[in-house]
């Protein structure tokens, strides 16, 4: 049977099938076994995708009590067991490295030195299991007179250029902690993963990863950078064609303070637009000098007419007009809902791993284990005895959540 482009891509955009025994439902990384040391922000999120593409992930938890960043209802601890490892007592980092001496890859998201003191520095596991891919997720990377800094998503991004572009023209402003955490930070964590795994594949030995926040946020901004660099855009914020500065790339609000993007760039979306608006400027699109003056106009046409309203005056139009939508409203977009873009997770919508797959595509997503829930049976299921899981029970190495917590 022969298949067209268009039914190439169908089975490209469809979501997993429920089909028991479906060979392709384990996912592309099916086999990948991944030690992840429980950290915040970039190096959990990776994990998860990992997990959801297939990869058999463990969480390794602290065995003491919560602390409130264990708790933090981020999202991001869903489809992998946990378990609850003390690091600090005797032989909490020998459980670690033992499933580490299994594994592909470990993942850890702490500062500079502190793996090293625990015994389970890349000098410590590599030793035992020269393919292990060692995965360092930081802010400021591994070594630099900052490497012991703390910091967030908003430091980090601020040192790189990458936040100077952010926000209106009077000051710059964070897009929540996209930047540095998740972009240029698990995403480029999972890009040192991959590759590193690649390069296994020629060398035979694993290798560590420095992955860095700074590092990723100013890869996300080559282009910028080029563009810079060429002359072809200003160090001023909101000055510019993608930024803000071009009145047929920027968002408007309507009669109803709801908002609408625009991305008019090439010249037939720029004279969609302007139909769709009813307007007629006598200067060309290029024409900066005249861009205050046909910004106020669209502004004000904006204005004139509700969202919704004006999605079905662009409705099937090349004018690149879209709507603004909040979290609430996101997953419910037609669009959104027919490419199954977001899942439905203890009742609630959440966005699934991306990217799609046509023949392993990804699993969906699974519950937020409590911290401890699976430690007693994965460790039985991972070379651990009977015995040995219950003397590190019993000297407090290793904590398993009760009955009574994980049903709450």
């Amino acid at each position: 049977m022969t298949t067209s482009a268009d039914d190439d891509t169908d089975q490209v955009n469809a979501r997993p099938s429920s089909a028991p025994g479906a060979a392709s439902l384990a996912g592309p990384l099916t086999g990948l076994r991944v030690v992840e040391l429980a950290g915040i922000g970039p190096s959990p999120l990776a994990a998860l995708i990992l997990a959801e593409l297939g990869a058999d992930v463990v969480r390794v938890d602290r065995a003491s009590a919560p602390g409130a960043l264990d708790w933090f209802p981020d999202g991001l601890r869903r489809s992998r067991p946990s378990i609850a490892v003390d690091l600090k007592s005797a032989a909490g980092p020998d459980v670690v490295r033992r499933l580490a001496d299994q594994a592909d890859v470990l993942i850890e998201g702490l500062r500079p030195g502190v793996t090293e003191r625990l015994g389970l520095g890349p000098g410590d596991c590599l030793a035992s299991n020269p393919r292990l891919v060692y995965a360092r997720m930081t802010g400021w990377g591994q070594t630099g007179p900052w490497a012991d800094r703390v910091g967030h998503d908003i430091t980090y991004a601020a040192i790189t250029g990458v936040l100077h572009l952010s926000g209106g023209s009077e000051r710059p402003r964070p897009p929540a902690n996209l930047l540095a955490d998740f972009g240029g930070g698990t995403l480029y964590l999972l890009v040192g993963i991959l590759a590193a795994l690649h390069a296994r594949e020629t060398t035979g030995r694993g290798q560590v990863v420095d992955a860095a926040m700074v590092d990723g946020a100013a890869s996300l901004a080559t282009m910028i950078y080029g563009l810079f660099n060429g002359g072809a855009w200003r160090d001023v914020r909101g000055a510019n064609l993608l930024d803000g500065g071009a009145p047929f790339y920027d968002t408007y609000p309507c009669a109803d303070g709801r908002f609408v993007a625009v991305g008019a760039l090439e010249p037939p979306f720029y004279a969609a637009l302007l139909a769709g608006l009813g307007l007629q400027f006598a200067e060309a699109q290029e024409d900066v000098a005249a861009w205050p003056r046909h910004r106020a106009a669209i502004a004000e046409t904006f204005a004139s007419r509700n969202r919704d309203e004006w999605l079905e005056i662009f409705d099937g139009t090349d004018a690149c007009v879209a709507p603004v939508l909040g979290l609430a409203e996101a997953p419910s977009h037609p669009h959104l809902v027919a490419r199954g873009t977001f899942a439905e997770l203890d009742g609630r919508p959440v966005p699934r791993v991306a990217p799609r797959f046509s023949d392993t595509p990804g699993r969906d997503p699974g519950p937020e284990p409590v911290i401890g829930a699976d430690t007693t049976t994965y460790l039985l299921d991972h070379g651990f005895s009977q015995a040995e899981v219950d003397a590190l029970l019993a000297n407090g190495a290793v904590r398993q959540a009760d009955a009574e917590t994980q049903s709450e």
